[in-house]
């Protein structure tokens, strides 16, 4: 299990991000329509899965807004939020700031936060997923990974963008 701090206070996660050069397991998460999306519905792109505790926290936000503006409409790649949130939320807020290069989705009912090792399992925040990126080549390979200390410190965008070239 991951170590990381909520306000400068311990807590855990329940478990690791997979290993770096592994094959990405499949998810199954769900968009605006409530309809379920898996690694197949992005077969052929490279993927950054940024992932985060709930789009209505200042640093979630901000993740999804930096993410948007630095990968743009970059070719072959997607930007997926993950969190926990509604897919509704999720959808209300990046249409609200404009963000159109990212893809939202929601582990609201799934088992994701398990598979990939990043649901916190205690604090306020148990039951939510915790502030990491994960980021993929066209094959689902694992290229770069980086589970953010500190809940509420943005994660490393520059080292998550090199691992795509």
């Amino acid at each position: 299990m991951a170590n990381i701090t909520l306000g400068g206070n311990a807590i855990n996660t329940i478990g690791n991000l997979p290993e770096v050069g592994s094959e990405a397991m499949d998810f199954n998460l769900v968009d605006k329509n409530l309809t379920e999306k898996t690694m197949q519905d992005f077969a052929g792109k490279k993927k950054i899965l940024n992932i985060f505790p709930s789009i209505d926290t200042g640093v979630c936000a901000a993740s999804a807004r930096a993410f948007n503006e630095k990968v743009g409409n970059e070719e072959n790649t997607v930007v997926i939020n993950v969190s926990k949130d509604l897919p509704f939320a999720l959808e209300r807020f990046c249409a609200a700031e404009g963000l159109d290069y990212v893809t939202n989705l929601s582990d609201f009912r799934g088992s994701f936060g398990q598979d990939f090792g990043v649901e916190i399992t205690d604090s306020g925040f148990k039951g939510l997923l915790s502030r990491a990126v994960i980021v993929l080549d066209e094959n689902n390979k694992i290229l770069y990974t980086e589970q953010v200390p500190e809940i509420g410190q943005e994660p490393n965008y520059e080292n998550a963008l090199n691992a795509l070239k």
